[in-house]
């Protein structure tokens, strides 16, 4: 599966871990993988460290998990980043939206 999901002890923060391509043939695995939570969670990661390509529909579904968060309310850090992956998301201004770590 190239989407694996992880909950924290207190139930708050959601991990949403992308494994190898992140393209529209992951669209629907991930937004299984909040859509499918219960409100609790307030805080979600994206752990990009087995990502190894990501395309505008890769962009195009964070700005919708962001939509789900709560818009500019939406707390979502983008981890662990390749290089070919930070310059994606730098080049699409994705720091102005997301915190990027």
């Amino acid at each position: 599966m190239p989407i694996r999901t992880h909950r924290s002890d207190d139930g708050q923060t959601l991990t949403i871990q992308i494994e190898g391509r992140f393209d529209f043939s992951t669209h629907q695995a991930f937004r299984n993988a909040y859509e499918h939570e219960d409100r609790e969670v307030s805080n979600f990661v994206v752990d990009l460290s087995q990502t190894t390509y990501l395309d505008s529909s890769a962009l195009g579904m964070l700005l919708l998990l962001r939509d789900f968060a709560g818009g500019d309310r939406a707390r979502i850090q983008l981890k662990h980043c390749n290089n070919d992956v930070r310059r994606i998301l730098t080049i699409s201004n994705f720091e102005q939206l997301f915190s990027i770590q």
